[in-house]
């Protein structure tokens, strides 16, 4: 299988990590099989397929039994707690030989703060802590929503040494404010004499729902569904996140934390499901192939991709031309940065709903299981 599209990304420098958890997937063998078949290196997880895989299958029921019977005053959110734990240390374990074989910053397993915190200085610190206490594995991510207070909880879990995977980032700006605040969490750490080499970060930029959203825009403002630029804004989105993440890391600022063998925190394309029906399944992978980028992908995008993908180096292509797309958005009286506003805010109602969905069902499986 070396010349399978899957295994061509990731000499292409691209690091492919899947969307999805389950326990399954770690018991009957099928993640190893994901690493060695197509390079797998790494897995994500939010509270939407937590959510998927707990309330909406009886693959838990035995596991929930236990734990209400070992730990009885354990509340519904308790319990989600060592439901996911249990999952992220399996996943983890099966991935450390890729961590191994990375420079530190591919094999990981990325588990999410309650996203009831989302607006939460403290609360997200406090719990990010307690979740990188108790997991205690070098190739876990602690995932931390994007928002104002997100930012801040950053740089102080980075400062303290916590690699962390900052999700929910639609707009370009918020990005740089991400990267400017892990810069500063490592500078902080470098400054107080502690290792810095040790830190793995991401930031996952989504994509998909930019387009949605856009192509929504254009259709009410042009009164046509075949707009040229229809799907075309998010890709450009990220070309132009991606040029902030070079200079960033390219720069002065960077220097002397790459010398202390700090890793630049990469770009991370998530949300890369294809929504709009006329486009391929991989269109969000073939747009966005570049070196040092990861993409986090769907069991059936990571599918398609295995059997139809076509790996080329396009991130680098058209930069110049994405900057003029997603300027040009305000002649057309769109207003890009109200509508990723919007979709950050939809972002965390969406896992605050699936959320709540899953404590409910929790509730419901240990009142019919115990």
């Amino acid at each position: 299988m070396s010349n399978s599209p899957l295994q061509q990304l990731h000499a292409l420098g691209q690091s492919i990590w899947l969307d999805y958890i389950h326990t399954d997937l770690m018991s009957s063998g099928e993640l190893q099989t994901l690493i060695e078949r197509d390079a797998l290196q790494g897995m994500t997880s939010n509270p939407a397929i937590f959510e998927q895989a707990i309330a909406k299958s009886d693959a838990y029921d035995e596991r929930i039994r236990d734990l209400v019977k070992a730990k009885p005053d354990l509340d519904a959110n308790g319990l989600f707690v060592e439901l996911a734990l249990i999952d992220i240390a399996a996943a983890a374990d099966i991935l450390k030989p890729v961590w191994a074989n990375s420079r530190g910053d591919d094999g990981m397993v990325s588990l999410e703060v309650n996203p009831e915190l989302a607006h939460d200085r403290d609360g997200t610190i406090a719990e990010a802590l307690s979740l990188h206490a108790r997991l205690d594995r070098p190739n876990v991510m602690i995932k931390v929503p994007g928002t104002k207070a997100g930012v801040e909880a950053f740089e102080e879990l980075t400062s303290k040494g916590v690699s962390v995977n900052v999700t929910l980032l639609f707009s370009v700006e918020r990005y740089r404010e991400i990267a400017a605040a892990y810069i500063r969490g490592l500078s902080r750490r470098l400054a107080a004499g502690q290792d810095v080499s040790a830190i793995g970060s991401v930031a996952s930029f989504f994509i998909s729902r930019v387009d949605s959203a856009v192509d929504a825009e254009l259709e009410s403002m042009t009164g046509t569904a075949t707009h040229p630029m229809k799907s075309t804004i998010a890709v450009a989105n990220a070309k132009v996140a991606w040029g902030h993440y070079q200079n960033l890391f390219g720069g002065s600022a960077w220097a002397p934390l790459a010398e202390a063998g700090a890793l630049p925190q990469r770009l991370l394309w998530a949300s890369t499901g294809t929504k709009n029906p006329d486009l391929p399944l991989t269109h969000y992978i073939d747009t966005l192939i570049g070196a040092d980028t990861v993409n986090t992908v769907p069991p059936a995008t990571l599918d398609a991709y295995r059997e139809a993908g076509e790996p080329a180096a396009t991130l680098d292509q058209g930069v110049e031309e994405a900057s003029r797309a997603v300027a040009s958005l305000s002649s057309l009286g769109i207003n890009l940065n109200a509508i990723t506003d919007t979709l950050e805010a939809q972002g965390i109602s969406s896992f605050q709903d699936a959320f709540t969905r899953l404590l409910a069902a929790i509730d419901s499986k240990r009142s019919a299981l115990s």
